[in-house]
């Protein structure tokens, strides 16, 4: 199991062009689980998710990683722990999977080398977690929408980070693949011990997957925990303007949303 590395916020603040979108949000991302950010369109998860990763810098307040300050960290140091797969990225044209995956190394080169061994080797590790070894070879832009997302998370774990987060990893794909790659990753947690923090839109596979929910509603935290404390009615209500019965999911027994009725959902 790698090394824990905790993750928290205090009171930050950001936004884009001076309007702020995520305000006064405290947070400690819990190590060694699956934590999924919930909550209307432009509610401020995407926001959230690219200031924990730095790509975003806070307006006011700060975000530590282990005992400093994120802006404290090189930006190579930081890429060795933390590693973001954000939403919809494009490859370059007629690059092969395994030169993708590769990329993924990038903070473990120096200007002057390649890849060498170990590097290598975090790549086929990452392409067998993922199942796309007999892909290695093919162009990116012949692959599936889901085999595509598969390379771009294999890319992720090639760089061998403590803590990945992914910003709608499941985004456009049919619900078969939705489940593989939430699968996959469940398997990534329980197996290397990896923190994993995403950005989910569907409730009931975030409720069936997380270990830990933090709910957003117009750039606030208004509510965090298990999915079974949490996901209630009136949370609902509350977060998606969505009037439901919250039974229990007879595969999981985590909490199921049943919608009474047509709502339009809007943060």
């Amino acid at each position: 199991m790698k090394t824990a590395h905790l993750l928290k916020t205090n009171n930050i603040v950001a936004g884009y062009d001076k309007k702020i979108i995520i305000d006064g949000i405290n947070m400690t991302i819990p190590i060694n689980k699956i934590s999924v950010i919930i909550g209307a369109n432009a509610c401020g998860k995407s926001t959230l998710l690219k200031t924990l990763s730095r790509l975003i810098q806070p307006v006011s307040g700060e975000i530590v990683l282990g005992e400093k300050k994120l802006t404290d960290i090189p930006p190579k140091q930081l890429a060795r722990v933390l590693g973001l797969l954000p939403q919809s990225p494009v490859a370059p044209e007629g690059i092969t999977v395994a030169d993708l995956v590769g990329r993924g190394r990038f903070p473990y080169q120096s200007f002057f080398k390649g890849l060498g061994k170990k590097d290598y080797e975090a790549v086929e590790e990452a392409l067998e977690i993922m199942g796309i070894t007999n892909l290695a070879n093919h162009s990116v832009d012949q692959l599936s929408g889901g085999q595509r997302q598969r390379v771009w998370i294999a890319m992720a774990l090639a760089q061998q980070t403590d803590i990945l987060l992914l910003d709608e990893p499941t985004t456009f794909l049919d619900i078969s693949y939705q489940v593989e790659i939430l699968d996959l990753l469940t398997d990534l947690n329980r197996n290397r011990g990896t923190t994993i923090v995403m950005v989910l839109h569907d409730i009931n596979l975030s409720a069936r997957y997380a270990d830990y929910l933090f709910a957003l509603r117009k750039g606030k935290l208004i509510a965090e925990g298990t999915p079974s404390d949490i996901i209630t009615e009136e949370l609902i209500k509350q977060v998606f303007d969505l009037d439901c019965q919250v039974i229990r999911d007879p595969v999981s027994d985590s909490p199921f949303i049943v919608p009474k009725g047509r709502h339009h959902v809007s943060c």
